[in-house]
């Protein structure tokens, strides 16, 4: 199995910055794929940002050229920067992973976190 913790979240306003971090434990050989998504009230989950175990990256159309997905590898953590925050980014944000399928920015992924929150207001 695989432990998926965030972390990060919290209350900003319109054009700040928040950097979220998602700590995988476990079979971690398990984490070759690896996204975050959020999930606003009333509102079908989505994804934000996917990256795979070389690097490439793949964003939603609401978030390029703002937020920016990273790992590192060595502390088996996934980042989510997070810059110029709009209040429509405001939901629940989950980090999720898989070892075998590039799911993307698809809600498929077999291995999820609780997911923290993210206030953005105006």
């Amino acid at each position: 199995q695989v432990q998926l913790v965030e972390s990060g979240g919290g209350s900003v306003q319109a054009g700040g910055s928040l950097r979220l971090s998602c700590a995988a434990s476990g079979r971690t050989y398990r984490t070759y794929y690896m996204g975050w998504f959020r999930q606003a009230p009333g509102k079908e989950r989505e994804g934000v940002a996917a990256i795979d175990s070389a690097g490439f990256t793949s964003y939603a159309d609401s978030v390029k050229g703002r937020f920016t997905i990273s790992q590192d590898n060595a502390k088996n953590t996934l980042y989510l920067q997070m810059n110029s925050l709009k209040p429509e980014d405001t939901a629940m944000y989950y980090c999720a992973a898989d070892s075998g399928v590039n799911w993307g920015l698809l809600p498929r992924y077999p291995y999820w976190g609780q997911g923290t929150q993210v206030t953005v207001s105006s």
